[in-house]
């Protein structure tokens, strides 16, 4: 596939460009197959590529996959990974979720833990959450100087240049929900019994926090979106539109690494099982 020709273009953070999420619809549907329905039936066939492209990359044993999920509360990161990854092998795919750091963690550079759970060559490694709660969480609650978290921009691009030439690949992807979205799935969390687990009052005070979680979001995007590790926001208020979005990006950089079934490494001619 010519990368002229990549739906995912649509979503597509262009490197070097400003970006102005409030001009990004979070309830957009653009370039759907058609309604949700039929949306959905996308989705099915898109899983079972990703499946049969996974499922060379780890036959092959040559390069690697990390996908980066970055959201607000509520913004679909648990529900993206359970849709889409639902049909994948299970062991060439780790999920990594990354929380409040560690007294561990702390004592190292903001990439020590980040190192460690990188995906393996012929793996898919995805990050619930990633090394860029260090631009976003930190900015917001100022937990460092700014002439700090500044400097993480350029550190996170060397850092995921140096991936790239290794040989993993990585799509990085944004969840773009409105603020309306956002109280309406937290509401939802805290009238659930089967929900109400996930929420706390925090929650409400990171809520007030939108708009600067918004600008900390637009410098991430626009700073370390690159040809080598792409940003893509994808819409995000309804989730089967979200789930295609993110299917399709997926299955596009995949089909653009070409992973393919490797030769048997003896000559089998004339084996036969008895």
């Amino acid at each position: 596939m010519s990368k002229r020709d990549r739906a995912s273009d649509r979503w597509l953070i262009e490197p070097g460009a400003d970006v102005d999420l409030a001009k990004i619809d979070p309830r957009g549907t653009g370039g759907a197959p058609g309604d949700k329905a039929e949306t959905r039936a996308a989705c099915a066939t898109l899983r079972a590529e990703l499946d049969e492209l996974q499922a060379k990359l780890m036959a092959e044993q040559r390069r690697s996959l990390l996908v980066v999920l970055q959201a607000l509360d509520a913004g679909g990161k648990d529900g993206t990974i359970r849709s889409v990854f639902e049909g994948v092998n299970p062991q060439g795919c780790r999920v990594t979720g990354f929380k409040v750091p560690s007294d561990e963690e702390r004592a190292h550079d903001f990439l020590w833990r980040i190192h460690r759970e990188l995906p393996a060559r012929g793996e898919i490694g995805i990050f619930n959450r990633s090394h860029y709660e260090d631009v976003l969480v930190v900015r917001v609650h100022e937990l460092v100087p700014e002439d700090v978290w500044r400097e993480r921009y350029r550190t996170i691009v060397d850092f995921e240049r140096g991936l790239h030439a290794d040989g993993t690949r990585i799509v990085k992807l944004f969840l773009h929900i409105s603020a309306d979205e956002q109280r309406q799935r937290l509401q939802e969390r805290l009238d659930d019994p089967r929900k109400r687990w996930k929420f706390r009052r925090g929650d409400l005070d990171e809520r007030k926090l939108w708009d600067d979680y918004q600008a900390a979001y637009r410098d991430a995007l626009a700073r370390t979106s690159t040809e080598h590790a792409p940003w893509y926001a994808i819409p995000a208020d309804r989730n089967w539109y979200r789930d295609w979005a993110v299917l399709t990006v997926l299955v596009e950089a995949l089909r653009e690494l070409d992973p393919r079934y490797p030769e048997p490494s003896e000559d089998l001619t004339g084996v036969v099982v008895e």
